[in-house]
C-alpha cells in the first residue's frame, strides 16, 4: 500500500501532487504497428476477427469512424470497411507491458497496475530524486518512449479519480480529419479540481455503468456537476446507500483510495468465446484442458499456486453459470486444474451447447522452491528449477486428464475432497512443458486433446 503524503499539497502548487495515472495511447494497435510498419497511418482494429469477435483496441483513424473497444468486430468492419483487422499473439503485448512496468519501478515502488497498458503511481517519495510531479510525468513519457518506442498520456493529481480523468484529457483527440496530438501530460492542481471535475459527463466516474447512468438520468443528472448538486438522500434513493455515498464523494473530488503496490493477484484466468456453440462433450473437454493448462502455466510463471478452481460457462442465450471448488492443498499443474475443472463442468447442464468457457484459479499463494524453503540461496533455487525441467527419463504427457479411476476421488469413495495436490510426476511434466515452451514457443506442445485446437488462450483473446 502506498504511503500517505506527510502534508497536503499546496492548492496552487502542482509540484507535490502525489498520484500519477499513466495510460498508453492505443496500446495494442501501436504494438502491432511496431511489428508491421505498413500499418502506420492506416485505420487498424485489434481484436477477434470471427463472427463473434470483439474489438480490443482501435487506432485513432478507426475511432474517427465510430469504432470503439468492446464493439462487435463485424459492426466495426461495417463502420470502417478499410480497416486492417489484426488478431495477434498476446505475448507481444505482455512483453511490452513488462518493459513499461520496469520504467515505472525505476521511479517508485508504489505502482498499481490496472491493465497491461495503464497503472497508478504514487510518487510522493520520488521528488528528491526525480523532481516535482509534473517533471516526473514528462520523465516517464520519455523513458517509456526510449524503452518500447510507444507513447503514453499521464495525469497528475491529488487522487486516483482526478489522475485518471486527467490522463484521458491528455490523450490524442479523434477528429474527422485524422488524429490530433494530445498534450501528453495534464496536471490538475487542488485549486482547480472541482472546475475540472464537474465539466465531465457522469459516466466518466468509476462505478457509473449503463444501469446506474439510466437511474441518474431519471433524476436529471447528466454531468458530474449535476451529481454534486443532487441532495444525498435523493441520490441514495436512486442508486442505493453505499453506491450513492460513493458517487457523492467522487463528485466532490474526494477519493481516499491509496495506490496498492503490485503483489499476488486475486486470481488468474483464461476464457474463450467460440465462433460456433460447442455441443460435443469431447470438444468441451479439450477446451477445459487447454484453458486449465494456460492458467497453470501462468501460475508457475508468477511463482504461484492456487486452491480454488472456478469454471464459467455462457450458454447460447447468454445466461451465465459458474461453479467453484476449493482443494485442500494448493496446485499449479494443468493436470490437477483440468481434473477439477472437468468435474465442475460435469455438474452443469450443457445440453444446449456453450458459447463461452472460462477456467480460473484463485485463493493464490506464493510457491516456495526447495532451495529457498530449506535455507538455500536464490542460486540454489534456480538450480533446482533448472534440473527439474530436465527429467532423467523420458516422460509421456498425459493424454487423458479426465476423471480416471486412479485420479477420481468420486470413484474412490471420497467425492468431496478432489485432488489434494500436485504429484511429483505432474510437476516434472509441467517443468518440462515450461522448458520446451520457453525455448521453442507455446504452440509447439500441448496436452492431449487440447492440441487438436489451434493456438493458445490469449492469442485469440477477443473471440475467433
Amino acid at each position: 500500500m502506498s504511503r500517505s503524503p506527510h502534508r497536503l499539497p499546496d492548492p496552487t502548487d502542482p509540484s507535490e501532487l502525489p498520484i500519477l495515472h499513466v495510460d498508453m495511447d492505443a496500446f495494442y494497435v501501436e504494438v502491432e504497428r511496431k511489428r508491421d510498419p505498413s500499418l502506420v497511418g492506416r485505420p487498424v482494429i485489434v481484436g477477434g476477427s470471427g463472427r463473434r469477435g470483439v474489438v480490443a483496441s482501435a487506432s485513432y483513424e478507426a475511432r474517427a469512424s465510430g469504432v470503439h473497444a468492446a464493439m462487435p468486430t463485424a459492426q466495426a468492419r461495417r463502420l470502417c470497411p478499410g480497416a486492417a483487422v489484426i488478431t495477434s499473439d498476446f505475448s507481444g503485448y505482455v512483453e511490452a507491458s513488462s518493459a513499461i512496468a520496469e520504467v515505472f519501478e525505476s521511479v517508485t515502488p508504489h505502482v498499481e497496475p490496472i491493465a497491461l497498458d495503464e497503472a497508478f503511481l504514487d510518487v510522493s517519495g520520488a521528488h528528491r530524486l526525480f523532481g516535482p510531479s509534473p517533471q516526473i510525468a514528462w520523465h516517464l513519457r520519455d523513458a517509456i518512449r526510449d524503452a518500447v518506442a510507444l507513447e503514453c498520456s499521464v495525469g497528475v493529481a491529488s487522487n486516483k479519480t482526478l489522475a485518471k480523468l486527467a490522463s484521458e484529457a491528455a490523450k490524442p483527440a479523434v477528429r474527422s480529419t485524422g488524429p490530433e496530438p494530445g498534450i501528453g501530460v495534464r496536471v490538475v492542481c487542488v485549486a482547480d479540481e472541482l472546475e475540472f471535475l464537474r465539466a465531465h459527463r457522469a459516466e466518466a466516474l468509476w462505478g457509473v455503468g449503463p444501469v446506474t447512468l439510466r437511474r441518474l438520468h431519471e433524476i436529471d443528472v447528466h454531468t458530474v456537476g449535476d451529481l454534486a448538486a443532487v441532495p444525498l438522500e435523493r441520490l441514495i434513493s436512486a442508486v442505493g446507500t453505499a453506491h450513492g455515498a460513493h458517487l457523492a464523494a467522487l463528485a466532490q473530488g474526494r477519493d481516499d483510495r491509496p495506490v496498492h503496490r503490485g503483489g499476488i493477484p486475486r486470481s488468474i484466468s483464461h476464457e474463450q468465446t467460440f465462433e460456433f456453440d460447442l455441443i460435443d462433450a469431447d470438444l468441451i473437454r479439450g477446451e477445459a484442458i487447454r484453458l486449465a493448462d494456460a492458467v497453470a502455466s501462468r501460475l508457475r510463471a508468477h511463482g504461484l499456486s492456487g486452491r480454488t478452481v472456478t469454471v464459467k460457462v455462457k450458454h447460447p442465450d447468454f445466461s451465465l453459470r459458474t461453479r467453484a471448488h476449493t482443494l485442500d492443498e494448493p496446485v499449479q499443474t494443468g493436470t490437477k486444474v483440468a481434473q477439477v475443472a472437468q468435474r465442475l463442468i460435469g455438474t452443469l447442464d450443457l445440453g444446449g451447447g456453450i458459447r463461452l468457457l472460462g477456467v480460473a484459479m484463485s485463493n493464490l499463494t506464493v510457491s516456495i522452491l526447495e532451495g529457498t524453503a530449506s535455507g538455500g540461496t536464490e542460486a540454489d533455487a534456480a538450480a533446482v528449477d533448472e534440473d527439474s525441467a530436465q527429467p532423467s527419463a523420458p516422460l509421456q504427457l498425459a493424454f487423458d486428464l479426465g476423471m480416471r479411476s486412479d485420479a477420481d476421488p468420486a470413484r474412490s469413495g471420497d467425492a468431496d475432497r478432489g485432488p489434494t495436490g500436485d504429484s511429483e510426476l505432474d510437476l516434472q511434466i509441467a517443468d518440462a512443458l515450461d522448458a520446451i515452451r520457453d525455448r521453442f514457443g507455446r504452440a509447439v506442445i500441448a496436452h492431449g486433446s487440447a492440441a487438436l485446437r489451434g493456438g493458445q488462450p490469449g492469442e485469440r483473446r477477443w473471440g475467433r
